[in-house]
């Protein structure tokens, strides 16, 4: 069962990120980072991060208005039989990861 949810989870990943970079105004980078799904598959979150970081608010925002067109997607483009909830998220955790990599840069 965990060697199903990575794949799930690979092909969520590749998903997320072509279907963000197709729907995206090109204002800011959004990067898929990842995705959590949860041990039974009902529910996944992707996600990302955003540069310049000043435009974060506004790329969450727009991700989770797309969130039933990107399941849409999914039907289309994979051979997902259940597809998961799904939601977006900002990624906080590579955030943090780059702030202490830039301190640790400094020093």
């Amino acid at each position: 069962m965990a060697n199903r949810n990575e794949k799930i989870k690979e092909i969520l990943h590749d998903l997320g990120a072509r279907f963000l970079s197709l729907n995206g105004n090109g204002s800011s980078l959004i990067t898929v980072t990842g995705v959590n799904l949860t041990r039974d598959g009902k529910y996944a979150t992707i996600l990302f991060t955003v540069f310049p970081d000043s435009f974060e608010k506004t790329a969450l925002e727009f991700a989770k208005r797309k969130r039933s067109e990107f399941k849409e997607y999914i039907k289309e483009n994979s051979r997902l039989g259940r597809i998961p909830q799904m939601d977006f998220a900002l990624d906080s955790g590579e955030k943090n990861r780059q702030k202490i990599d830039n301190l640790l840069n400094q020093g």
